[in-house]
């Protein structure tokens, strides 16, 4: 089976949900027999010079990339307050991607193009031009949710009004989209069933991120050090950002009074100006760290205090599958089958963060149990090997036999 994988930014390196994501299922796509061919945009935001992929990243057939200026522009940003068009989804669209992409359709005969992320919906059109192949979306999380949530947790007015009326457009976006697709590609039965209420009664499967599993490897040492919280994430992922500054303003200062010996390590990429510049006892800012799996391995507990989003997150599975207790809440959870003081815990407010925080102290000693559960969890149920069977058998079930088309002319 041939599949063309298009992607909004490179999934290359593995330092965030969407990348972790979309690697580790083409990676097992390819092992179950898929010749995959890659073609992403290379943004301004999260630009990657793919001569520099290790030797290991060898999965795909052909990997094309094409630069593309999403930053958000402020007389573009303005103009769009005027239209009907999503700015979300204005920003990926780009004449260059287009054509490159019409040409890898003129010169390949796939039998899947896998659109990962809503953003690449504008691209629909064009494939069904010079394509007869079984069009895909991997639909990471519902996209107007998030922004619905960050919208609700934003107290600055002018900028409530105007994530408001950008998130109306998105929603409008996503939901006219939702049937043009053969195949919609959830991660969660949650995301599934929210598309579902909106009147999508297409073919779908719930595909999990999966890891590869056997590539994470616990580093027990740190239970036997004293307890330090870390926290890893993507800092220009405003869900991220927001739950982070929550995290540091409604609970940290009184954690910090109760056990005074405890430490909070904050790692990301694009660490923002602001958290660089934080001057909180006992609070340590590592910016971009170069080994994401030692960071995480050097603290016991990792706290992922999300309050906006949907889908999964890959940062939680990598934490339990590093065998670390993993704080988070009720929606952080969503799409991971662990349950509170088995596998994880679960805490929505500051009061039930800092009892979490409690029962790691009083636990005496039963904190590698929880971790050592929640690494069993991964390798049982979120194993990309896995994931991608269940995926597989999907496509083979629609994917019809490709006929051989005749060559089309570049249109312009």
């Amino acid at each position: 089976m041939k599949i063309l994988q298009l992607c909004k930014k490179f999934p290359f390196p593995l330092k965030d949900g969407e990348s972790i994501a979309v690697t580790y299922l083409s990676k097992a796509l390819n092992e179950l027999g898929c010749e995959m061919t890659l073609l992403a945009m290379n943004t301004s935001k999260h630009y990657f010079n793919p001569r520099n992929l290790p030797e290991c990243f060898d999965h795909y057939t052909s990997v094309h990339t094409v630069n593309v200026d999403n930053t958000v522009k402020p007389l573009a940003a303005f103009a769009n307050l005027f239209s009907k068009d999503s700015y979300h989804i204005e920003r990926f669209i780009s004449n260059e991607f287009e054509e490159k992409l019409i040409a890898l359709l003129q010169e390949n005969n796939f039998d899947v193009i896998q659109l990962e992320t809503l953003y690449l919906t504008p691209y629909i059109d064009t494939i069904r031009r010079y394509s007869n192949a079984t069009i895909s979306l991997r639909a990471h999380n519902v996209e107007h949710e998030i922004w619905e949530r960050v919208t609700k947790h934003t107290s600055f007015l002018p900028k409530k009004w105007y994530l408001n009326h950008l998130t109306k457009k998105l929603k409008r976006f996503e939901l006219e989209h939702l049937s043009q697709f053969d195949l919609l590609v959830p991660i969660t039965e949650k995301d599934l069933n929210t598309f579902k209420s909106f009147g999508f009664d297409n073919k779908a499967v719930v595909t999990p991120i999966g890891l590869e599993t056997k590539n994470y490897i616990p580093d027990n040492q740190s239970y036997k050090k004293d307890i330090s919280l870390s926290f890893i994430g993507s800092l220009d992922w405003m869900p991220n950002l927001e739950g982070i500054k929550w995290f540091l303003d409604h609970i940290w200062d009184n954690l910090n009074v109760q056990y005074p010996n405890l430490k909070l390590h904050i790692a990301g990429r694009n660490t923002p100006s602001w958290l660089k510049k934080l001057n909180k006892n006992n609070v340590v800012v590592h910016g971009e760290v170069n080994d994401a799996h030692e960071f995480i391995n050097d603290h016991s507990v990792m706290i992922v205090p999300l309050h906006a989003g949907s889908g999964m997150r890959a940062k939680i599975l990598e934490g339990m599958a590093l065998g670390k207790v993993v704080i988070t809440t009720t929606l952080g959870l969503e799409g991971i089958e662990a349950e509170h003081k088995k596998e994880v815990l679960v805490a929505d407010t500051a009061k039930e963060f800092q009892q979490c925080i409690d029962f790691c102290y009083q636990s005496n000693g039963s904190l590698g149990k929880i971790g050592q559960n929640a690494l069993s969890l991964t390798q049982e149920k979120y194993d990309n090997i896995e994931t991608a069977k269940h995926l597989m058998a999907s496509y083979k079930s629609i994917v019809q036999p490709m006929q051989p088309t005749q060559p089309v002319t570049l249109v312009k």
